[in-house]
């Protein structure tokens, strides 16, 4: 996926997710996720700490050596003791603005501020991860479109409420897990992008049919934190 595409759905799927935790109530910010132990406070903060890796990341470009596929390898980046600092550093970053309607304003600033800097980069730029990574800036985005869609489906189950995936990200993520010629083999399930990224990342169990459709369809099984 291109730089421009990359950032396109970024924007979109950052937007619709701001719009969505705008007003919450602080019943609905304190309910329990999915991703135990955090709340809808705490996801949102981990979405924060996420998107706040790319400014700093922008500094030293060095040479590209993995895609986004790659970065998803299941290796210490997953391990109970990386998996701990995350949990720690989401809830750090919830517990920094005064409430909900402070936080909702400040992932809106958090997002904007990574947009607008990752702009005005050309497209072959390339950044080093957190964890040693070197890969194109675009792979990275991509990689923050994963995150931001899959949370937001999380988010909007323990809001029970609609998901609001963008098209954008729903094909970004598809084209991520299927390969570019992404379209016609996901249309075969017959599923919403929403259902897709469910089933596909384990939100959703795949019954012995879906699960035999989809390792044909060779949908990449990502280590997720």
């Amino acid at each position: 996926m291109g730089h421009d595409q990359a950032l396109e759905a970024f924007q979109l799927e950052c937007g619709a997710l701001g719009d969505a935790v705008a007003g919450l109530s602080d019943a609905e910010w304190n309910l329990p996720t999915r991703c135990t132990p955090w709340t809808v406070h705490d996801l949102l903060g981990h979405v924060c700490v996420v998107i706040d890796w790319l400014p700093a990341m922008l500094d030293a470009p060095p040479e590209a050596e993995i895609s986004a596929v790659a970065y998803y390898r299941p290796d210490d980046r997953f391990s109970p003791q990386t998996d701990a600092k995350r949990i720690a550093l989401a809830q750090d970053r919830a517990a920094r603005p005064a409430d909900g309607g402070a936080f909702a304003e400040d992932f809106a600033a958090t997002w904007r501020r990574a947009y607008r800097l990752c702009r005005g980069q050309p497209g072959g730029r390339t950044v080093r991860t957190r964890h040693g990574d070197a890969m194109l800036l675009s792979e990275f985005v991509l990689i923050r479109v994963v995150e931001v869609a899959v949370h937001g489906l999380d988010l909007a189950d323990a809001l029970r409420r609609e998901a609001w995936l963008t098209p954008a990200a729903g094909d970004a993520v598809a084209e991520l897990l299927l390969g570019a010629e992404h379209a016609p083999a996901a249309d075969k399930l017959e599923w919403s992008r929403s259902r897709f990224l469910r089933k596909a990342t384990g939100r959703e169990l795949l019954n012995e049919a879906e699960a035999a459709q989809a390792e044909r369809l060779g949908i990449r099984r990502l280590a997720l934190g």
